[in-house]
């Protein structure tokens, strides 16, 4: 077994992909392909695969994926017709003007190089501007205090891969220590809050796969995994900054909406009411270019 395989674990059933990120001794350290956990495993629990299986867990969360984006994409559509709608009513009919957009701008750090090219595909689908950079979770409070004064982003997501330690201090869920990933994230959610205090200038969606979601929130997110401390789909922190990018500034992004509609549901993200990121703007320009970000891999 290498580094880089395609494994399932035997004492699980084999129910979710893994691909080897590095071994130790008889260990290998190893993270989902369509969830974002890191989990520990004895390389005798492993078994290779020649590609990922869709388990019975794995193809729901694909469909319910599938749905939530096509939601989206509806969502966009009808925002669309709304905002011509809104603005032909008050303006005579030889004058009626058409608008420009800009919605919120994203900056997506992420631990996983596969999941950040994906989340910024689906952004580009979107017509949400972002720019994405592939930092190793340990790396993100160090790389924010660099990037958001450049960037200047309306949403922050700051993900990877988490999970429970199999032997935690005391069997504590509520210590920071019992968790991969938690407290990088925690430190990197206080960087963005050092530069950005007010929750609806700059939206912050924090956490992966069982992720100290209350330690998450008391550190400065909006939105963060996970309450139920289960496992979040890859594409899950895409959804709920997707939706704040594309809400009003005039409006509170829907709780029940998007938390409802995320993959994982409400007892893998949860949040605060916050504003949301998007305006239009009159009259339409020739160049929009100096008001979008093409979104980029770093």
């Amino acid at each position: 077994m290498n580094v880089g395989d395609l494994v399932v674990r035997k004492s699980y059933g084999g129910d979710i992909a893994f691909r080897v990120e590095d071994m130790r001794s008889n260990l290998a350290v190893i993270k989902g392909t369509e969830f974002r956990l890191l989990a520990d495993s004895p390389l005798d629990d492993l078994i290779k695969v020649p590609y990922a299986p869709l388990s019975e867990r794995s193809q729901k969360a694909n469909i319910r994926a599938n749905e939530s984006f096509s939601r989206l994409k509806r969502h966009r559509e009808e925002q669309a017709e709304r905002n011509q709608a809104d603005l032909s009513g008050d303006w005579p009919l030889m004058e009626q003007p058409s608008y420009f957009e800009v919605p919120g701008k994203v900056l997506h750090l992420d631990g996983d190089l596969n999941y950040l090219k994906k989340s910024l595909s689906l952004y580009q689908q979107l017509r949400v501007p972002a720019e994405g950079h592939y930092v190793n979770e340990s790396g993100m409070a160090d790389a924010l205090y660099r990037l958001l004064p450049r960037v200047r982003p309306d949403i922050v997501v700051i993900t990877g891969h988490d999970g429970v330690l199999k032997h935690r201090p005391n069997n504590d869920l509520y210590n920071l220590n019992s968790y991969k990933n938690s407290q990088n994230f925690v430190t990197a959610i206080q960087v963005a809050r050092q530069y950005e205090r007010h929750y609806d200038t700059l939206t912050v969606i924090a956490g992966a796969c069982q992720s100290h979601f209350e330690a998450l929130l008391q550190a400065g997110a909006n939105f963060a995994s996970s309450p139920g401390r289960i496992l979040i789909h890859a594409l899950d922190p895409v959804y709920v900054a997707a939706k704040a990018s594309f809400t009003s500034v005039r409006d509170t992004i829907n709780m029940t909406d998007v938390l409802h509609n995320t993959i994982s549901g409400t007892q893998g993200v949860g949040g605060v009411e916050t504003r949301g990121s998007y305006r239009i703007g009159l009259p339409r320009l020739n160049d929009l270019s100096q008001l979008k970000v093409t979104p980029s891999v770093m």
